[in-house]
């Protein structure tokens, strides 16, 4: 080897003995606390469903992002994050599973667009609970069947009804109204014209 190439191979190896040191300087130093967190956060199959720090809860939810859509739904509306077997987790979960076999979104883009839908609602002066919603157009979704409906698409209806000065309970009733156009209300039929006096 000539001198100029074995003192780069040097300088390389002497820079991955040093990454290696740094990268090892972290393993191990796990706290009982720590690992206790991480356990909560583990699916039933063990793989790690939370990759958010402890202490953030990111604005969205990314396609890549591992995060319980349960767990970051329940925490940005407690304005904090929460352990995962919390009730308003486990509650949220529930309600995610069933609005999932209801509509064509997965959960992570289920629990984006009832994060957004909250926010707009906030917005006009209309908060709703983050369940209340996933749960009530779940239920207006599931009739369907097998023939699944857009989140996203609903969500900007029930939107559209609330900004127009309708309560939570009317704006699923219009919403089921359009969804299941067999329950809507019959349209009233004219009056028969009335016969005047005497006149053919």
């Amino acid at each position: 080897m000539r001198p100029r190439a074995a003192g780069h191979f040097v300088g390389l190896a002497a820079g991955l003995a040093a990454l290696l040191i740094l990268s090892a300087c972290d393993r191990g130093t796990e706290t009982s606390g720590e690992a206790s967190n991480t356990a909560s956060d583990r699916g039933d199959d063990g793989a790690i469903v939370a990759s958010t720090a402890e202490d953030h809860l990111p604005d969205w939810l990314s396609p890549t992002d591992g995060t319980d859509p349960a767990r970051w739904l329940a925490g940005r509306e407690a304005g904090h994050p929460l352990p995962g077997d919390a009730a308003e987790v486990r509650d949220l979960r529930e309600s995610l599973d069933r609005a999932r076999s209801a509509f064509v979104e997965d959960k992570r883009m289920i629990a984006n667009r009832t994060v957004q839908l909250g926010q707009m609602l906030s917005e006009i002066g209309k908060t709703e609970s983050y369940r209340g919603l996933i749960d009530g157009l779940g239920a207006i979704a599931s009739v369907r069947g097998r023939h699944k409906s857009l989140y996203g698409e609903m969500c900007q209806h029930y939107y559209n009804t609330r900004a127009q000065g309708a309560d939570h309970a009317t704006a699923l009733t219009r919403l089921e109204a359009h969804e299941r156009p067999d329950i809507a209300a019959p349209e009233r039929q004219p009056d028969p014209p009335q016969a005047t006096g005497g006149q053919p």
